[in-house]
């Protein structure tokens, strides 16, 4: 049933959550279709989490990270649109994109503002009498710690995942240890152009706990300051073997940007500013002096390191939404409909498939987790795919389901076979063979992806 069906609450706004490249973008395209957005920001300004890693490079260009009806909102104020081909930074994209959007939206943003709880208007997650009847309630804080409760025809989490990065311990849990070691743990790819972060690592023997792109990013960068400054060294620690996939799809990533940063990892390996430990599942971290050792399942123990930088992905914040009837998987914490397309357990190639309302719907009508939140802990979102969900489903709560269904969109192959799910087996993972070698095209919430060009 469309969301505008309910006569009692065509007034309200819809609620983002997060004023980040998705939420901005939900708002634009509700702006497009005469719907009043709130978008409610914990951060000082837009893009707030973005700014954690203005150092750190996109591996999408302009062309991939601006969206349609964000840019349309743009253009009578003279926004000049960068280059399409060129690749920003993350505080390029918040400076040249990310702000003057919010500047256009104004006061449909409201910044130090925390979401604490989101539930149906007098109704908690059990009751079923009038349920869809009610408004939503979102109950948030301020900075000055002042409580207020908002009512929303609709609900978009674009929160992201920016703030629960995941622990070092195997098993999902921190490590032993890990905690009362946080002095010496970092969660974040280190910008080693401010003075005080590079001296923290200059010198320094620093374990690298990851097997991704900001894994691969993190060594490329400390190769680069091994070269510069002696003693400097990583130790790169992988759950799982190396294997034909370990650097990521290379020159044959259709994201060519994304591809060079795992050759430059192998490149800080061969040059042996980097070692490498295989098999090693994080169970304890010890102090020995001023260094740490990290402990596996078993008692294997790593020589000592200086500083662990810990880059196991990160996983969404549902607490929330603990009074809201979510239709979640029970391992990727993604929308049920939606985690088959992503689960990194049984695909063996990267392909993100377009999908939109139909797969992002919960049984609480009007809700909707987008973005980064909707991935769950599964890794491989694009900003382009966050664009076509907001569209979609911003469709739908205009009451155009024909419009949200039939989007398209053509998405660029990861490049990287072998899900997850063979991280005990990495010679299966060498003989998965190559990824597919074309985009797919496919209409949102219609049926399985069809490939231009061939398949895996």
């Amino acid at each position: 049933m469309p969301i505008n069906s309910v006569p009692t609450t065509d007034h309200l706004p819809v609620v983002v959550i997060g004023a980040g490249p998705i939420g901005l973008a939900a708002a634009a395209h509700l702006v497009e279709r005469g719907i009043e957005p709130l978008v409610l920001e914990a951060g000082p300004a837009a893009g707030s989490a973005v700014h954690d890693w203005s150092h750190v490079r996109l591996f999408s260009p302009w062309g991939e990270v601006i969206d349609p009806a964000a840019e349309k909102l743009l253009a009578p104020t003279g926004w000049v649109r960068p280059d399409a081909s060129a690749y920003p930074t993350g505080g390029n994209w918040a400076e040249h994109y990310l702000q003057p959007l919010a500047d256009v939206l104004g006061n449909k943003i409201r910044y130090g503002t925390t979401v604490t709880g989101v539930a149906r208007a007098g109704r908690d997650r059990i009751v079923d009498s009038g349920r869809d009847e009610q408004p939503f309630t979102v109950h948030v804080q301020t900075a000055d710690g002042h409580e207020e409760r908002i009512t929303a025809r609709a609900v978009i989490d674009a929160s992201g995942t920016w703030s629960t990065p995941s622990p070092v311990g195997a098993d999902g849990l921190p490590a032993l240890g890990e905690k009362s070691a946080a002095s010496r743990i970092s969660y974040r790819v280190p910008d080693l152009k401010n003075p005080a972060v590079r001296a923290r690592y200059t010198g320094k023997r620093t374990a690298v706990v990851g097997s991704g792109a900001s894994a691969f990013t993190a060594l490329a960068l400390l190769a680069d300051l091994a070269k510069e400054e002696d003693g400097t060294h990583a130790v790169w620690i992988l759950r799982r073997g190396i294997g034909a996939n370990t650097y990521g799809g290379g020159e044959a990533d259709q994201l060519p940007a994304r591809g060079a940063l795992g050759l430059r990892a192998k490149e800080a390996v061969e040059a042996g500013h980097a070692s490498t430990v295989t098999g090693f599942r994080t169970q304890a971290v010890e102090r020995d002096g001023d260094q740490l050792v990290l402990i596996a399942e078993g008692g294997r123990r790593l020589d000592p390191v200086d500083e662990v930088i810990v880059l196991t992905g990160f996983r969404p914040d549902l607490s929330f939404l603990s009074e809201l009837r979510l239709g979640l998987d029970e391992r990727l914490q993604a929308p049920t409909a939606l985690a088959p397309l992503i689960d990194p357990n049984v695909h063996s190639c990267g392909t993100v498939y377009p999908h939109g309302v139909n797969e992002l719907s919960h049984p609480e009508q009007g809700v909707y987790l987008v973005g980064m939140k909707s991935y769950g802990r599964a890794p491989t979102f694009l900003a382009m795919t966050g664009y076509e969900q907001v569209r979609s489903i911003t469709a739908a709560i205009a009451g155009d389901q024909e419009a949200a269904e039939r989007v398209e969109l053509t998405l660029p192959e990861t490049g990287v076979c072998g899900g997850a799910g063979l991280f005990d087996e990495p010679e299966n993972a060498e003989q998965s063979g190559g990824c597919c070698a074309a985009p797919t095209t496919v209409q949102i919430g219609i049926g399985a992806p069809i490939s231009t060009s061939g398949g895996c």
